[in-house]
């Protein structure tokens, strides 16, 4: 059974780099690597110094956003990486047990047929930042204004349909300034940003969580660390860069109103007249930055197993009350391969077990890992240990069966040595010490096929699992 990955989106647009990712480089360091899994020909660097050259990489500060996208699409094309796209997953249905671990059917939509159904050994939830859960939009907005004057900054926005219009954001996070500047950067008439707090963010827990020592031990520490500390984080917003902001704030037409929460919104005529402690004004449309939801719960292909699935307040309760967090307590309780655990500790659940939630809903259990670059590098090594392991073990009695089975014979010698064979050695002898740089160019050609071979056996360890990305 082959690996294969499943995207709802079409070829080239998989992800958000050229849908609704609207910042104008990637915020990362560019030398962090991580979709390399250590091989160095893979690296965004290696890629970037054969198109353009090594001086045009010395001189570049971050990396584009849309030569990102272009990279991915050349690491799929070069690992010629399966992947099936337009396919969007109804349900991932755990099929009984048998003799080889639990079988999953996954029942898949595209456009020319819907109820397709596909099996798998095992299933990788790479679905994203919002692959958890889903983007938050506020009730009172969905309750108060048509769809069609509202966009979620995850969602495609027409911003050719907004030149010369007055447009609110409600958020101060890095999406927030990235849609900014996006839009007046296109003729937006006026860009007002809407802040609840009464300044921006300034600090970004992350900057410290990249540390390699964070980003690969994060997982070991105990509970009730883990808990205080991802409740540390959810104090603070993601700031927008230091570039997004004045490339924002730059213009004539952008206005930022910070300790100016919505208090009220109304239509009025083809208007939304937005409220805010500091009075009220009409706008074309809003733009609403406001994250998103993590909670197994609101996954639509996990329905038939959702409430088997343990999240934080089945398993930790901090010791004071007050610092409870309701957000953090909705955060499935992974283990130590992402995958999925019962709500009981201890009750044996393979068909939980066998589905991987690799994705930002990992935050809590596995830190910075399956949504962020700087985790890949250590988070992708042990999600393909978690799966190998279970694959193996699942097929234990087939390979212990073979070993003590196992009687190919290695030395094939026979004494005393046939008459002519010390001569047909000294033969051989002679003919390797003929041939100049035999051994060095042997050398070469090894070294020119490790990538091929790196990548390959990356492949390989990934067989029999199902990707499902978004």
């Amino acid at each position: 059974m082959p690996p294969l990955v499943l995207d709802e989106n079409e070829s080239g647009k998989e992800g958000p780099w050229v849908t609704y990712a609207r910042m104008v480089t990637l915020r990362t360091n560019k030398a962090l690597t991580g979709p390399d899994l250590g091989v160095p020909q893979l690296v965004f660097q290696s890629y970037y110094e054969a198109k353009y050259g090594k001086e045009a990489w010395e001189s570049l500060d971050k990396i584009p956003r849309g030569e990102w996208m272009d990279y991915l699409v050349w690491y799929r094309r070069v690992l010629d990486i399966p992947v099936q796209n337009s396919t969007k997953v109804d349900v991932i249905r755990p099929l009984p047990e048998g003799p080889r671990g639990c079988l999953y059917e996954v029942v898949v939509n595209t456009p020319t047929c819907a109820g397709t159904k596909i099996y798998a050994r095992k299933v990788v939830l790479a679905t994203g930042i919002q692959g958890g859960g889903e983007w938050h939009i506020p009730s009172f907005i969905k309750n108060s204004v048509p769809r069609d004057k509202f966009a979620h900054t995850a969602e495609f926005i027409d911003f050719e349909a907004l030149k010369g219009k007055k447009v609110a954001i409600l958020g101060g996070g890095a999406s927030a300034f990235d849609n900014a500047q996006y839009g007046l950067e296109r003729g937006v008439g006026e860009v007002h940003v809407f802040v609840r707090r009464p300044e921006l963010p300034r600090i970004n827990p992350i900057r410290y969580m990249e540390f390699s020592g964070f980003l690969k031990h994060f997982s070991d520490l105990d509970d009730a660390t883990k808990y205080a500390g991802i409740n540390f984080f959810m104090q603070f917003n993601q700031p927008p860069t230091n570039c997004t902001f004045n490339r924002a704030a730059r213009f004539p037409n952008f206005r930022l109103h910070t300790g100016a929460p919505w208090t009220g919104l109304e239509l009025e005529g083809d208007r939304v007249r937005v409220t805010t402690p500091q009075g009220s004004e009409l706008f074309d449309f809003l733009i609403v930055s406001t994250g998103l939801l993590t909670d197994t719960k609101l996954r639509p292909e996990l329905r038939e197993v959702a409430d088997q699935i343990a999240v934080w307040a089945d398993r930790y309760s901090p010791a004071n009350p007050a610092e409870r967090n309701p957000l953090i307590d909705v955060h499935p309780y992974l283990g130590p391969c992402f995958e999925y655990q019962p709500r009981k500790a201890g009750e044996r659940a393979p068909h939980l077990a066998g589905i991987f939630a690799y994705n930002y809903s990992a935050l809590v259990s596995l830190g910075l890992s399956a949504s962020a670059l700087s985790g890949m590098k250590y988070a992708i090594h042990k999600l393909i240990s978690g799966i190998t392991r279970q694959l193996f073990l699942d097929d234990q009695a087939l390979f212990i069966g073979d070993y003590l089975n196992y009687r190919t014979e290695e030395f094939v010698g026979v004494w005393p040595l046939p008459p002519d064979a010390a001569q047909q050695q000294q033969d051989k002898d002679k003919d390797k010490a003929a041939l100049p740089g035999a051994e060095e160019e042997a050398e070469v050609e090894a070294a020119a096929g490790a990538a091929a071979a790196a990548a390959a056996e990356v492949a390989a360890k990934a067989a029999a699992a199902l990707v499902i990305a978004q």
